[in-house]
This record gives structure tokens, C-alpha cells and sequence, in this order.
């Protein structure tokens, strides 16, 4: 049976998607950044995941505003990486598992989750960027795939506590796929950040600090979180935060915090990252 055994939280800030590219990963300003996700190549080597499911959300690349779905599952055998205004980033194709995607659209589906099937799909910086920031630069994603694009653009979003039984449902999906595959969930957008009007800029450590914690430690109490809350705390793109909630979700009740980093900023962003692991009951 296939199996959950850890989840990832990680910002996508597509500027540090661009310091890979450009390598220039170890300057003065991206340098420290880059520095807190050593540990997690090293752990990411060790832990070894066939398979991503890696939860993001489309930046007006693979959908705009004629179509706006809520959650679109990846059903592809590939993503190609999407072309953002200069050109698709440099880094390798991602592989999907076909078989193990359609097999959770119709659990989801079954368990009362309506889902976007999506047979073809560009994948922008919210993908790329997180798997950038695990796994470097190789040849090939050393990993197979699952992309679930989740709405966080255009209002309404959904709340962190459709997010976080999307992910307990997302684990039923799985756990009941019939082979050996071991998964590793992500997360991934913000952390606190504002684009536009007079609060451009705003970024607030003490909100993503208590996010964290949340995430870490009481996820049922932090997915209760309202949308304004969101916003007036954490600025208009603070809402992305909601789809560490899927990860979390996916999850044990109880797990082992393997690594936290944050740093402040990154363009004008601040950068969150966690890493979870599902205590030891056997197979997650």
C-alpha cells in the first residue's frame, strides 16, 4: 500500500527560483536564504519519496480569469514547465504517476470532493521553486509528481478548514492505493506578503511565527482561521498559507517537527519553511 511519511511547508517566491537560475544562490542577499534549506537537501536525500504531492497554486499561467477552478488534480503523465513572460525556467520536466493520480480524483471525488481533472497542465514558479528548493538542480526530478492547484487568487479562496479535511481525505486517497509507494506532501505560498495598494511590502513575523506553531502543533484550531484574518495579518497574498493546511492534513495528529527556517526577506516576501515527519506507527 502507499504510504504518507512526511509533509513540507515551503514558500514559492518565484525570485528565488531566478537566484537558481541565474546561480547565484550564495551572494550576499540570497545566500542566507539558501543556507537554511542545506538541511533539507540532506534530509530530502535520505528520505528518498517516489512520489511528491506537491499543493500550490497557478499564477494566471495554466488557468485565468475564464476559469477559475477551486482544486484542479493533475492527471498528466508530464507538466511542462510554463512560460511566465521570459520564458519557461531551465530545469526538467516533471513526471507524473498517472495511475496513482486518477486512482485519488475518484477517491476524492467518491468522498464528496469535487475536483478539476486536469489531463493537461502547465506548471509555473508555485511548483517549481519548492522542488528548486528541495532538490537543487538536477538532471531529473529525482521523483514523480502530483500537482493540486488550488484557487488563492481570486476570491472566494477556500478556508483552511476545507484545506485541512481535503487533506485527510487526500491521505484516505492514498492509503488505500494498492502499491508500495512512499509520498511526501508539500505545502507550499506566502508566507505574509502584500503586492498591491498602501500596504505593499507588508510582512509580519510575529503572524507567520504563529502559523507555524500552528501548523507544527494545534492544526485543527489554526485551520479555523478566517480569510480576513488572512488578510488583515499576514497581507492580500497571506491567503496562499491556507494550502499548508492540505499537507497538514494529510498528516498524522501528532508529528515530528524535523526543521524550521524563516527569514525575512525575499523580494518582497517572507520566506517560511517546516518540515514534518508522521511518528512511527509503521507505514506513516
Amino acid at each position: 500500500m502507499a504510504w504518507i511519511s512526511s509533509g513540507v511547508g515551503c514558500s514559492h517566491v518565484p525570485a528565488l527560483g531566478v537566484a537558481v537560475d541565474q546561480k547565484i544562490t550564495n551572494d550576499d542577499y540570497y545566500g542566507p536564504i539558501f543556507k537554511g534549506f542545506e538541511y533539507s537537501k540532506k534530509w530530502m536525500e535520505q528520505e528518498k519519496p517516489d512520489v511528491v504531492f506537491l499543493v500550490y497554486n497557478d499564477h494566471c499561467t495554466a488557468f485565468d480569469a475564464s476559469c477559475i477552478p477551486t482544486f484542479a488534480l493533475g492527471c498528466a503523465a508530464e507538466y511542462q514547465p510554463a512560460d511566465e513572460g521570459w520564458g519557461p525556467r531551465p530545469v526538467p520536466v516533471v513526471k507524473g504517476n498517472q495511475r496513482l493520480s486518477s486512482h485519488i480524483a475518484q477517491s476524492l471525488i467518491l468522498d464528496e470532493f469535487d475536483m478539476t481533472i486536469m489531463n493537461e497542465m502547465e506548471v509555473d514558479h508555485g511548483l517549481t521553486v519548492p522542488l528548486s528548493m528541495m532538490y537543487g538542480t538536477p538532471d531529473e526530478w529525482p521523483c514523480q509528481v502530483i500537482p493540486l492547484a488550488v484557487n488563492v487568487v481570486q476570491y472566494p479562496a477556500p478556508t483552511g478548514n476545507r484545506c485541512y479535511n481535503l487533506g485527510k481525505a487526500i491521505r484516505r486517497a492514498i492509503d488505500s492505493y494498492d502499491e508500495d509507494l512512499k509520498v511526501c506532501i508539500f505545502g507550499t505560498g506566502g508566507m505574509s506578503h502584500q503586492l498591491q495598494h498602501e500596504r505593499a511590502g507588508l510582512i509580519n513575523p510575529d503572524f507567520d511565527t504563529k502559523f507555524l506553531n500552528y501548523i507544527a502543533n494545534d492544526p485543527v484550531t489554526g485551520s479555523q482561521m478566517k480569510h480576513v484574518e488572512y488578510l488583515r495579518e499576514a497581507g492580500s497574498e497571506g491567503i496562499e498559507l491556507v494550502m499548508w493546511y492540505v499537507m497538514r492534513g494529510a498528516l498524522n495528529d501528532e508529528v515530528t517537527e524535523k526543521h524550521r527556517f524563516y527569514h525575512v526577506p525575499a523580494s518582497n516576501t517572507a520566506v517560511g519553511h517546516i518540515i514534518l515527519e508522521n511518528h512511527a506507527e509503521g507505514k506513516a
